[in-house]
């Protein structure tokens, strides 16, 4: 049996760890989420929440899966031998999956965006239309989601280090490099400095119980808790690092990549005299349409579809990772075959979510189509429940000297993140529950 794999360093764990983190949450819904509630407040608003309770959730995940040391579910096993909890391993695997199954979808359609931007920087007036057409077109959609998923297996199969850390590595400083670019060409542009004011410039009737709970749902779903992805990766993770200190930059970059993507989308959006609250739409109606009528569009267009690209492998490969560990559970030699077995069954599972705008549009389930159904299951049950569950494992089960061995912080810090852990989060995660069905 081989020697269960580790990281190489700190950096590979926090670019790992932040890639899945910085997936759509942080590109596509962040912008469109603080755009139709305010801009700034909303802004402000998240970077309190994640850093104030995103940030010991995930805290939570590294303390469970270093100190288990394996898969989600073997490492509840060992911590809590003898009770259920190891149920949350298989939470995670179960909404991994289904995440994983619709979310290669839309990595498919990112595909297909850039695939068009090369070939014709997307020449047409009617950008409503071109998406519409895409997401519509079995053939194409369903071509798109296994070359997407073709990707993230291959990444997956190769292991640790030389699959999973060695992507990070490259597709996050490139990451990095790519949105600064594209924010550096946004606020050159005239108007721009509107979108900077929209976005940083407080307008405190937006100040509301509403846009609170918005923005705290936004920084619960960004760090990628609640679906084991964080816990499985800390798994990996050596005795000397540091989880306080990881979990920190972890949570900084995915609120700095927030912020960017903001810089790069409003000032574009404000210059060209579009509409910030667009919704959804924003990043595959609107920024096709706008970056068409700037100098260098088709150049910079490709550039905008690379880099969401790699924020959407970055995050398929921790769901996958997430399945694939589970599955092996100690038979690490069955890494390849494994990857190859779920990421087919995944890709199949997710054959009605890609058909859910053409053949199967009529196909109605509790919320909407079969993709509107899918995600409402992870995004509405199975990523807070599992965070709730692993803040009270975390906060209750785990024994203080279990804690405080993983920690190895400053004895009022592991206070503060205890009380946190305990409290603070489980009511803010019932809260986001209660008022999704409220909403």
């Amino acid at each position: 049996m081989k020697q269960r794999e580790q990281w190489t360093s700190k950096i590979g764990f926090v670019l790992a760890a932040a890639g899945s983190a910085i997936g759509l949450g942080a590109i596509w819904k962040f912008p469109y989420m603080a755009g139709t509630n305010g801009g700034s407040v909303f802004v402000l608003l998240f970077i309190i929440c994640t850093l104030a309770i995103g940030l010991p959730i995930l805290l939570a995940e590294f303390v469970v899966g270093r100190r288990g040391q394996h898969d989600a579910v073997t490492s509840l096993k060992r911590l809590a031998p003898k009770s259920s909890w190891y149920l949350i391993g298989w939470l995670g695997l179960g909404s991994s999956f289904i995440l994983l199954s619709f979310y290669s979808v839309v990595g498919g359609w990112i595909l297909s965006y850039l695939a068009r931007a090369i070939v014709s920087r997307l020449d047409t007036t009617d950008y409503s239309g071109l998406f519409n057409s895409i997401i519509a077109d079995p053939m194409e959609v369903l071509l798109a989601q296994a070359v997407f998923m073709l990707m993230t297996i291959w990444i997956v199969q190769s292991g640790i280090k030389g699959g999973i850390e060695r992507a990070s590595r490259w597709m996050m400083p490139l990451l990095f490099i790519f949105f600064i670019v594209l924010a550096i060409r946004s606020v050159t542009l005239d108007g721009a400095m509107e979108g900077i004011r929209f976005l940083f410039v407080p307008n405190w009737s937006y100040l509301t119980a509403k846009t609170f709970l918005l923005a705290l749902g936004q920084a619960f779903f960004s760090l990628s808790v609640g679906v084991t992805a964080m816990l499985t990766y800390a798994s990996y993770l050596s005795k000397e690092e540091k989880l306080g200190q990881s979990a920190f930059n972890v949570s900084i970059l995915n609120i700095f990549i927030s912020l960017l993507a903001g810089i790069v989308i409003f000032p574009a959006v404000f210059a060209l005299g579009q509409s910030p609250a667009e919704g959804p739409g924003l990043i595959f109606v609107i920024l096709p349409a706008i970056f068409n009528e700037i100098p260098l569009g088709g150049f910079f267009i490709v550039l905008f579809f690379i880099l969401l690209l790699f924020a959407t492998l970055t995050s398929s490969i921790a769901m996958l990772e997430i399945v694939v560990s589970t599955g092996i559970g100690k038979k690490h030699e069955w890494r390849r075959k494994a990857s190859w077995l779920f990421g087919l069954l995944i890709f199949i599972v997710g054959i009605p979510s890609a058909l859910s705008f053409g053949l199967l549009q009529n196909l109605k389930l509790p919320g909407g189509t079969f993709f509107d159904f899918a995600d409402i299951l992870t995004s509405r049950f199975g990523l807070p429940i599992g965070a709730l569950l692993i803040s009270i494992f975390a906060g209750y089960v785990l024994t203080t000297a279990d804690t405080d061995d993983e920690l190895k912080m400053h004895p009022f810090l592991n206070r503060s993140w205890k009380f946190i852990v305990r409290f603070v989060a489980p009511l803010a995660i019932i809260v986001i529950f209660i008022a999704s069905f409220l909403s």
